[in-house]
């Protein structure tokens, strides 16, 4: 069970990150799919409820709400479709990058700091006799 020997699963980084790529891609497309479906059948009930069933017939509530609703619907498209394109994978690996190498900068000019306040005296001379 607890063997030294290690399986090698066939997959390296590269195409696990690949395949998490691909999955959440695929979460993002059924989310904005599923959305659309159900902006369907509201739209279709709120216009139900507002014109057959006259529920606050006076006003024509229902196409405001329609009209909000699908720019929420257009909203989440542009979010999968264009800014996940500009703001994917390789943006966020380059972000990433960014702060690491920010925070280096500030360990180093911390640590230059601390040795001008506090200089180390290095090692205690030994006497010779």
């Amino acid at each position: 069970m607890f063997s030294k020997t290690k399986k090698d699963s066939g997959i390296n980084l590269e195409q696990h990150e690949q395949i998490e790529y691909a999955q959440e891609r695929i979460k993002q497309k059924k989310n904005l799919y599923r959305h659309f479906v159900w902006f369907l059948i509201g739209s279709v009930g709120l216009v139900l409820m507002n014109k057959v069933f006259k529920y606050g017939e006076a006003y024509d509530w229902a196409y405001w709400a329609i009209g909000l609703w699908s720019l929420l619907l257009l909203v989440h498209l542009a979010n999968v479709f264009i800014l996940s394109t500009f703001m994917g994978r390789d943006w966020e690996r380059e972000q990433r990058e960014k702060l690491v190498l920010k925070q280096k900068e500030k360990i180093a000019e911390l640590q230059k700091q601390l040795e001008k306040e506090f200089p180390y005296p290095g090692p205690p001379k030994k006497k010779v006799d």
